[in-house]
């Protein structure tokens, strides 16, 4: 091999050891974006202490046994959506948090971090309404079910959900060793074998960011009997819930 070649494939290592280093350091500013508050200042919000972070929640409060939880997607303000839902589940307070660094909430997003403040958030409402819906949104649709896996949820709605965080982006980068770099795996299909509660996952036709394959080896690993799939034709990722049938389907899972 010529020293010309050798060279070459040296920079060719290099430049890929950098990239694959870039990626370790860097790899939640390519999952997480967070998003300010939109929602006007009279909006109720209910403010959760975890570790040393300060993690708010949009709230419609309701007295009464039913409550709806929700977690967004990772470039969402979950606020957008609270009149929409206020006059759909008239009937449920409504929770909607803000993952750290989104919404005025403090801190730095990480699946552990989001998965601990969910649990806090679980169980402050439960403390208040012993019948809780849990719904999450795309990135959200993983926190969701692993929270249903180790609280007492009512039911579970999973909104273009994936089998793992690890197979989409290794699906997206498949030159490098996603296995080994992710810290965040959102390995939600771990989860669900656990999930015992009623259960609607929720497609979009045309997701150009989760694959419906990924959705449905989801719905492979819950339980016979566990979980449905319902599809919204004509929809995207972020078009799903602009769909005349979004909310009735929603509806319909609670």
């Amino acid at each position: 091999m010529s020293r010309i070649l050798v060279s070459i494939v040296v920079i060719a290592a290099a430049l890929y050891l950098a990239l694959c280093a870039g990626l370790w350091v860097f790899q939640r500013a390519l999952i997480y974006f967070p998003q300010p508050g939109s929602a006007d200042s009279a909006t109720t919000q209910m403010r959760l202490v975890v570790d040393e972070a300060q993690v708010l929640v949009s709230v419609r409060p309701r007295d009464g046994p039913q409550a709806l939880i929700y977690f967004g997607g990772n470039a969402e303000d979950v606020s957008a959506n609270l009149p929409q839902f206020a006059q759909a589940f008239a009937d449920h307070a409504l929770y909607l948090m803000h993952y750290r660094g989104f919404g005025g909430s403090s801190g730095s997003p990480s699946e552990e971090a989001i998965a601990a403040d969910a649990l806090a958030l679980f169980d402050q409402v439960y403390a208040d309404h012993r019948q809780v819906v849990v719904i999450g949104r795309s990135l959200g649709s993983g926190v969701a079910v692993r929270l249903a896996s180790q609280r007492p949820v009512a039911r579970l709605i999973l909104i273009t959900p994936y089998n793992s965080l690890e197979e989409l982006a290794a699906r997206q980068l498949p030159i490098f060793p996603v296995r080994w770099l992710l810290r965040d795996r959102y390995d939600a299909w771990k989860y669900a074998r656990r999930i015992q509660v009623p259960t609607l996952l929720l497609a979009a036709e045309h997701d150009e960011v989760i694959p419906r394959a990924s959705t449905e080896r989801l719905l492979q690993q819950f339980a016979p009997g566990v979980a449905r799939l319902e599809v919204i034709p004509g929809t995207g990722h972020n078009s799903i819930a602009a769909s005349p049938r979004y909310l009735p389907l929603l509806r319909k899972g609670m």
